[in-house]
């Protein structure tokens, strides 16, 4: 841990810029939001080279705590070593029909973020792909393969946890039909 940045801080950081991209983006009760976190550009060194699993669980606890109070349920994206695969609840896997795939991450080996998922969910289980309603990427850990067409960037106040950068996303439905077809913009 460095000195910059305290377990609580990172905790109560996590929380907060959670809850505002949670009203920001207009994510509803039960809508999915994936997040990818690499606690190594959180304390400024460089992706994958390291994993602090105290930072992780700090992490993971503020924005489980922020997706569970507004109802919303939570993917954490495991590293590339993994494969970027997510870790959800077992509900969510089957309320979504997704195939389940047999692997629990580590710290080197699918992030200290996915680690602390997998051991702070209640029924934890690991799936190779979702289509999220929306996303935080902390650390450049690209989470786009796992956000529903189309995304849109979403811009708030606070642009960095730690050391990393973060990029918010939602998505809307895609625009479909020509220059004849009406849209409900309420969907956009």
């Amino acid at each position: 841990m460095t000195e910059d940045f305290s377990l609580d801080i990172l905790k109560d950081q996590a929380y907060f810029i959670t809850a505002e991209f949670i009203k920001a983006s207009g994510l509803s009760k039960g809508q999915l939001l994936v997040v990818g976190c690499s606690t190594s550009e959180v304390l400024g060194h460089q992706i994958g080279s390291f994993s602090s699993a105290e930072a992780g669980q700090s992490i993971f606890e503020g924005i489980y705590q922020s997706a569970t109070a507004h109802g919303i349920e939570l993917a954490a994206q495991c590293c590339e070593h993994l494969n970027r695969a997510l870790i959800i609840e077992e509900t969510t896997a089957i309320k979504k029909n997704l195939e389940i795939v047999n692997v629990i991450p580590q710290p080197k080996a699918g992030g200290s973020f996915a680690t602390a998922a997998y051991h702070t969910f209640s029924h934890p289980v690991a799936v190779e792909k979702i289509a999220a309603d929306a996303g935080i990427d902390i650390g450049d850990t690209l989470i786009g393969m796992h956000l529903k067409q189309v995304a849109v960037p979403v811009r708030l106040s606070v642009h960095t946890l730690g050391n990393a950068r973060v990029v918010y996303a939602r998505t809307r439905p895609k625009y479909i039909g020509g220059e004849r077809a009406c849209y409900n913009t309420e969907l956009s």
